[in-house]
């Protein structure tokens, strides 16, 4: 599907939710001299002018970033995403988000490697203008599924995969699990970070099912929900954001729940969850 363009959502509770996983465990790689790889499948343009059309249209970032930005009372957690909110801002008002891209790059070293993938035409022109210079950077133009098996393992082999597809269509949750398996078994060592959207029909369900019969390394299931404005096209909104974390670092969990039940709170009517699953 070449309909979906993260602009509109940039800086959404979904958006915050996933992020904030990402900055941890981006700083639980950076924390060790060795070099690692971080694989973004559904990359998009690097960061957004939360100023244009598309994020001002659907005004979701006010219920995410800006919710939380000067919200009292955050825990240690979150400094370091707050810290990259704000560097991209100059430390002024709020203006840009960083998008997954963005993030990552700001913590790579001389040999680490991004790599970067969207399929989406226009995106994918403004990510390369993005990325453009950037020797550690490298742009792809392939279905995301498709890539997740191809490009694994990475070089260096340390590392990190995002997926968050948009879930457009509901057979995608469906080929997330069968390609997540199939990669995993290619490379059982690296950190998989999937976002899923949590909507009324619940189909992210047989999803975590399948990746629970299939892989049996560490998993951790992360959920916030929370409450949007209502859509006017007669879609199912989003109800919440889920992450699921395969290979998670040590202690990520207790990190992560910290964040969560803090934006949780902050989040109109926020509920977060956290579990592990293991093999029976």
């Amino acid at each position: 599907m070449l309909s979906y363009q993260h602009a509109y959502h940039a800086g959404n509770p979904a958006d915050v939710h996933k992020h904030v996983a990402l900055v941890l465990l981006l700083e639980r790689l950076a924390a060790k001299d060795k070099p690692f790889t971080v694989l973004d499948l559904h990359a998009g343009e690097g960061d957004y002018d939360l100023s244009q059309f598309a994020p001002q249209r659907t005004g979701e970032y006010r219920h995410g970033i800006e919710a939380i930005l000067n919200a009292e009372g955050p825990p240690l957690a979150l400094t370091p995403y707050f810290a990259a909110v704000r560097r991209l801002n100059g430390d002024g008002a709020l203006q840009r988000y960083p998008g997954s891209p963005a993030l990552a790059r700001s913590y790579l070293r001389a040999d680490d490697r991004l790599i970067l993938n969207e399929l989406h035409p226009t995106a994918f022109d403004n990510l390369g203008r993005w990325a453009r210079k950037d020797a550690r950077i490298a742009t792809h133009r392939r279905d995301s599924l498709e890539a997740l098996v191809a490009l694994v393992p990475p070089t260096p082999r340390r590392g990190l995969v995002l997926i968050d597809p948009p879930y457009e269509v509901k057979g995608e949750y469906t080929n997330v699990a069968e390609k997540l398996v199939e990669a995993h078994g290619k490379w059982r060592e690296g950190i998989y970070l999937l976002w899923y959207a949590i909507l009324k029909e619940r189909r992210h369900e047989p999803m975590i099912a399948a990746l629970k019969n299939g892989i049996d390394s560490p998993m951790l299931c992360d959920e916030i929900m929370f409450t949007l404005p209502k859509r006017t096209d007669g879609v199912s909104g989003l109800l919440g954001s889920g992450l699921i974390v395969i290979n998670p670092p040590w202690q990520f969990d207790a990190t992560l729940t910290e964040a969560g039940d803090w934006l949780a709170r902050i989040f109109e009517r926020g509920r977060h969850t956290s579990v592990w699953f293991k093999k029976d």
